[in-house]
């Protein structure tokens, strides 16, 4: 019976729209993805770390402009945090998450699911990737 309750609530947060990361992501119940150890939204859009944010301050370094072409991986007021997933307000006062304190972020000229064509812009730009399947 245990099982058949644990499975129900599996499939009620799976058709909210909220997806659970496996050990290297911290068991977060946030709206991501693991494919092939590259951490995706759930269309299977590639989340960027950008260098110039400094991991755990609570601010991001892309504003403006730059948050134009590197959209902020939004988050929801009803999303749950995990033990390495955060919610941090921006300038603009609009929610975001972050991985161990650094915001994550999607690159507009991802056009499909897969794409990494943002990964080591200008060198700071970078995939979240982790080498241990899901």
């Amino acid at each position: 019976m245990t099982h058949v309750r644990s499975m129900l609530c599996v499939i009620a947060l799976a058709c909210c729209g909220v997806a659970f990361a496996a050990d290297d992501l911290g068991s977060a119940p946030v709206k991501i993805n693991k494919i092939d150890g590259l951490v995706t939204d759930l269309k299977g859009m590639t989340l960027y770390t950008f260098d110039k944010d400094v991991a755990g301050d609570g601010k991001s370094a892309c504003n403006g402009p730059c948050a134009a072409l590197w959209p902020p991986f939004a988050a929801g007021a009803n999303e749950v945090m995990g033990a390495d997933f955060k919610v941090i307000t921006r300038d603009d006062g609009a929610k975001q998450w972050a991985y161990k304190g650094k915001p994550l972020y999607l690159y507009s000229k991802d056009t499909k699911p897969g794409d990494k064509t943002g990964n080591n812009f200008n060198s700071v730009w970078h995939e979240l990737h982790f080498s241990i399947s899901r």
